[in-house]
């Protein structure tokens, strides 16, 4: 077998290390090193670590780099020929690493992977982050064979086939390192949301697949830093998905789509303001200045990118339209309209 370590970021995840990190040594540790990188704690998080699990590795990190920024740092100092970048707070099974790394032995064109991604409190539904393989739409909406927007699917094995996708979860996501080092890794500025969506886009981009894997289960709790109704979330997820369109879209397409989404992302702002969640609708207005001011930088980026093409794997319409006017609430109801 190939080197695989298994990295987990903690930030104040004490609780979450206490719960899931003996099981994940169990049913990891005889295919894998086990790295916790922790990311400036102030819960006690490292010495938790050191007195109740010396075999594990520890990386301190001097501040809080967010998720993008803390990932890229660690795995700046582990050598290994898989990540595996884990959440604190998903429950790992038997066997549950061999069968991703042998689709990504079987094809070297795969550049990263994900097991079925399951919902920690109802272990029969699919877990919002991930759920069986992401996706994306024309207008950079993201969301899961199991999951759209809001709508979570009972796993009835409907999505038991191995089969390429748009984005592998950052909550469990099988990479390679090399092409994680050679795709300058996560975009630090994102902090936290959206970095491993924008990351794959990359990754397909320079040619190379992303996979889903149904022969591998894990369970995510999900919202363990920031629960999903947290305005910090809002900002961070709108921001960032304007940034990660700006940066990977073709420039036919780049416009047509920034338009569109500003008047989306100004419905969705007056959703908030009816229901009144005050705070999420300055939330998305923070993240539009936000994205406005940080033009320059993206532009930069995105000339490093030279995007020149979309992807295989997005779908082609509008996911709002679908899903709230048409009442297309499971993935199986929108096949057929991918590129």
């Amino acid at each position: 077998m190939p080197k695989v370590a298994v990295v987990i970021l903690n930030w104040n995840g004490k609780k979450f290390l206490e719960k899931f990190l003996p099981t994940v040594i169990k049913f990891s540790k005889k295919d894998a090193e086990i790295v916790v990188a922790d990311n400036a704690s102030n819960d006690d998080s490292v010495a938790f670590l050191k007195n109740n699990f010396p075999e594990i590795n520890i990386i301190e990190l001097s501040e809080n780099y967010g998720f993008a920024g803390g990932y890229n740092k660690a795995l700046q100092q582990i050598e290994a020929t898989y990540y595996v970048l884990l959440n604190s707070d998903v429950e790992v099974t038997e066997n549950w690493i061999n069968p991703v790394v042998e689709i990504m032995e079987q094809d070297a064109s795969v550049a990263a992977c994900q097991p079925k991604i399951l919902s920690y409190v109802e272990k029969s539904k699919f877990e919002y982050a991930g759920a069986a393989g992401g996706f994306i739409d024309q207008y950079g909406y993201p969301f899961c064979r199991g999951r759209v927007f809001l709508t979570t699917e009972t796993d009835s094995g409907q999505y038991d086939n191995e089969c390429e996708i748009f984005w592998a979860t950052g909550a469990c996501l099988f990479i390679r390192s090399g092409l994680f080092h050679k795709a300058s890794g996560f975009d630090a500025d994102f902090f936290a949301h959206m970095e491993e969506i924008d990351l794959c886009w990359r990754l397909k981009n320079m040619g190379y697949k992303i996979m889903y894997s149904p022969h591998s289960t894990v369970y995510h709790v999900g919202g363990g830093t920031l629960p999903k109704t947290n305005p910090r979330k809002t900002y961070l997820n709108f921001r960032n998905n304007l940034m990660m369109l700006a940066k990977n879209l073709p420039s036919s397409l780049l416009f047509p789509v920034l338009f569109s989404r500003l008047i989306l992302d100004g419905i969705a702002g007056l959703k908030f303001l009816i229901a009144g969640q005050v705070p999420d609708f300055f939330s998305i207005i923070k993240a539009h200045f936000s994205f406005y001011f940080s033009i320059g930088k993206t532009a930069g980026k995105r000339k490093q990118i030279n995007p020149k093409h979309l992807p295989s794997g997005i779908y082609t319409k509008n996911l709002v339209v679908e899903y709230y006017l048409k009442g297309r609430k499971f993935f199986t109801q929108l096949s057929g309209s991918f590129r």
